[in-house]
């Protein structure tokens, strides 16, 4: 492997929460250091020192690899721009870091500043935060964002196994105050929104859990439907107001009505378009 281009002595690159350090090889996130291999932070290095440019593929080839050099160079690259990406906590997809140039190379997308020594202790304000584009908010950790999206699924799921196992006890309190027609109409929807909503919230949490790249496109596109179907779920909290009082049998139902609107917040900011 070929000696990766060099840079001056104590040089350190910052890019939104991330630190590199060129002379060291090391990169560090909010002063904590990453596990990052030899190759791809030379890969790294090498895109921090032209950002916003294409680096082409034939250009890392010649200042990571030498022409005597027996490798898949494709596969290699490829590898080492996914370790890189797993470090940075980015994706092809939906880039926030690198970019992939279809057919020619890859590009830095965050600006990228120069500063000092990574020993000094100055007092200087901290980098600032990677906005994101239409929310016009700091973008938080995907991993905290994509957890929380998943226990709302989870809550879900339990909402659901928890009715079709209470059936009876829904009948009962449906028939305190409604016809007998009344109170089987409601036991029909519950099973039947049960039914399509236990394999709904199991796609949406597999997919949060296997990050699915495209759960961000796929979620808007069932927004609607979801959105009807958990303002009808909204209401259940009522049938609880026998026993936790009307009090808090409303206020759970103000919560609830809320929360498809934190999914879909959740779902931007974990998969920007």
């Amino acid at each position: 492997m070929s000696t990766p281009h060099t840079s001056p002595v104590g040089r350190l690159l910052r890019f939104g929460v991330f630190e590199a350090d060129l002379t060291a090889g090391e990169l560090r996130k909010n002063g904590a250091r990453l596990r990052l291999q030899e190759q791809p932070f030379q890969l790294l290095s090498l895109l921090l020192e032209r950002p916003g440019e294409v680096v082409t593929r034939e250009e890392i080839r010649q200042k990571l690899w030498s022409n005597d050099t027996f490798v898949d160079f494709d596969h290699s690259l490829n590898t080492a721009v996914n370790k890189v990406r797993e470090a940075l906590g980015d994706s092809a997809s939906s880039p926030r870091f690198v970019e992939t140039v279809a057919r020619r190379g890859y590009r830095f997308l965050a600006s990228v500043e120069t500063v000092g020594a990574p020993a000094r202790e100055e007092q200087k304000p901290g980098p600032d935060p990677v906005i994101h584009a239409e929310l016009e908010v700091p973008l938080p950790n995907r991993t905290v964002t994509r957890a929380l999206f998943g226990l709302i699924q989870l809550m879900y799921l339990i909402f659901y196994l928890s009715a079709l196992f209470r059936l009876h006890g829904i009948d009962q309190a449906t028939e305190n105050f409604l016809p007998a027609w009344g109170s089987d109409a409601i036991l029909m929807a519950a099973v039947v929104t049960t039914g399509v909503g236990i394999p709904l919230r199991c796609y949406l949490l597999s997919s949060v859990i296997f990050d699915h790249r495209r759960l961000g496109k796929n979620f808007q596109r069932m927004f609607l439907f979801i959105l009807v179907f958990d303002e009808l779920w909204a209401v259940a909290p009522l049938l609880l107001t026998a026993q936790i009082g009307f009090g808090a049998a409303f206020a759970a139902v103000a919560a609830l009505l809320y929360v498809p609107f934190s999914e879909r917040t959740l779902v931007r900011l974990a998969y920007p378009a």
